[in-house]
């Protein structure tokens, strides 16, 4: 089993809760039991305002309430945030800062994207882009390779069970937090949040994703600062456009010795040769794609 302990957050996926043990039958009738992911509710206010209820693994509330707050443009660099309570019994996180915030005005133009579970923004989901500037970091495709080979041997419940996807935080070579939902954007979330607690610089990392690279995962990597954005999945055409616009490394199709770089080939160094890079053994592919 791979060493985790490089990890300053990695999945844990024998933890109570997560998933659970259900009976049924295969092609041949035969039984079959198996482990699934659980998802419950957790409803996120911010003051006294109730903004959304996303449907969850419940790992990391806090971490999720914060992240998905940032990344919906209602946190900002300047808000101090006087804590974040989490009822489990109630399934809430109230975020709560300095001053008091509204969005009713936002919320009336929620409109639905193409993401799992809280796969929402809003139809001002661009705003705020045209500030961005990333910077103009390079990228090592040895770094890319040993990532990838790291990740996918990751003890995970995207492993174990499927049915859900993985985010990764990574500086370099090296894979830092790790985290799971049953939304690609809630995993993207954690992260965010877990960056604004520990006041974590953005401007050197990469983000890792199992999940598609659509236009609100790349909306959301380039708000948060970091300028490398990978996959194993596919892209979306606006994804690639957004990418582009905003001076963002896409990478995708990440398997083994092969990636496709969509957007910020200029600032690849290519310091590895493909042949060289692992392939991906059969056990380190999701039960879900077997």
């Amino acid at each position: 089993m791979l060493d985790t302990s490089g990890y300053l957050i990695a999945p844990d996926p024998g933890a109570a809760r997560l998933t659970r043990a259900v009976v049924g039958t295969d092609q041949n009738g035969a039984a079959i039991n198996l482990n699934v992911v659980e998802e419950r509710p957790l409803t996120i206010y911010l003051n006294s305002q109730e903004i959304v209820t996303a449907m969850t693994i419940g790992d990391y509330p806090e971490y999720l309430a914060l992240g998905f707050l940032r990344n919906q443009g209602m946190l900002h660099a300047g808000d101090v945030i006087k804590g974040v309570d989490y009822d489990a019994e109630l399934e809430t996180v109230v975020v709560r800062t300095e001053v008091q915030t509204t969005f009713e005005d936002k919320l009336k133009k929620k409109t639905r994207t193409s993401g799992c579970a809280v796969g929402t923004v809003f139809g001002d989901m661009m705003e705020g882009l045209a500030d961005v500037t990333l910077p103009d970091t390079q990228v090592r495709t040895s770094d890319l390779y040993r990532l990838s080979a790291t990740i996918n041997r990751t003890p995970s419940l995207y492993l174990e069970a499927g049915a859900i996807h993985g985010t990764v935080l990574c500086h370099g070579d090296r894979p830092l937090v790790y985290m799971e939902d049953v939304g690609r954007h809630n995993a993207v979330d954690k992260i965010a949040g877990w960056m604004l607690s520990e006041n974590i610089p953005a401007a050197d990392k990469t983000l890792y994703t199992t999940g598609r690279l659509t236009s609100e995962m790349v909306i959301k990597t380039a708000m948060m600062g970091i300028p490398v954005l990978a996959s194993r999945s596919g892209f979306t055409a606006w994804g690639v456009e957004i990418a582009t616009q905003v001076g963002l490394t896409l990478i995708g199709r990440m398997k083994g010795q092969r990636f496709v770089c969509l957007a910020g080939e200029e600032r690849l160094i290519r310091d590895a040769d493909p042949s060289q890079a692992a392939e991906e053994p059969q056990k380190a592919r999701r039960k879900a794609s077997q």
